[in-house]
């Protein structure tokens, strides 16, 4: 899938509350892989692992859920994107992760959600819904990630690393 860039802690503490309202989870083991979220519409599944490596001390990524599985919306890079409430994106939700060999350190995820605007086809005159290939074409190329709704996940670790 698509490897999924850190952000600073600070991007994180001026944004509003998200949609889902979920307490913190459950402490993780050093190098115990765990499920943080699933996103069935995108066919993703976000994992992360905290690595005991004090320059990297959590990895999360993006898993697909299923190769038969047909998304109906899309998960990009945060860093590529840079979601914000100022551009369309809404703050899905915010998963705290505490460190369970190290008390003093968080991971944080927000997951943010840009909603799309796919409208079925109108009905022609013999009441079908047609979709032509050039009329598709502009409308993906004028703006690619409006037809469908779109998530992108930022990750920061908050705390004192530990020894």
């Amino acid at each position: 899938m698509i490897a999924i860039a850190a952000l600073p802690a600070t991007a994180f503490a001026a944004e509003s509350k998200p949609e889902i309202d979920r307490a913190p989870a459950a402490p993780q083991a050093v190098g115990a892989a765990h499920t943080l979220r699933t996103i069935p519409e995108a066919c993703a599944r976000l994992e992360g692992v905290f690595t005991g490596v004090a320059a990297d001390p959590y990895q999360f990524a993006v898993v697909r859920t299923s190769p038969t599985c047909q998304p109906r919306a899309r998960f990009v890079d945060a860093a590529k994107v840079k979601p914000s409430g100022a551009g369309g994106w809404v703050l899905n939700d915010l998963i705290r992760v505490p460190n369970a060999g190290c008390a003093s350190q968080l991971a944080v995820v927000q997951v943010w959600r840009k909603p799309g605007q796919a409208d079925p086809p109108k009905l022609d005159a013999q009441g079908r819904a047609r979709i032509y290939l050039d009329d598709s074409k502009r409308a993906k190329s004028a703006d690619p990630l409006s037809a469908v709704t779109v998530f992108s996940a930022a990750m920061a670790v908050e705390g004192k690393p530990c020894n």
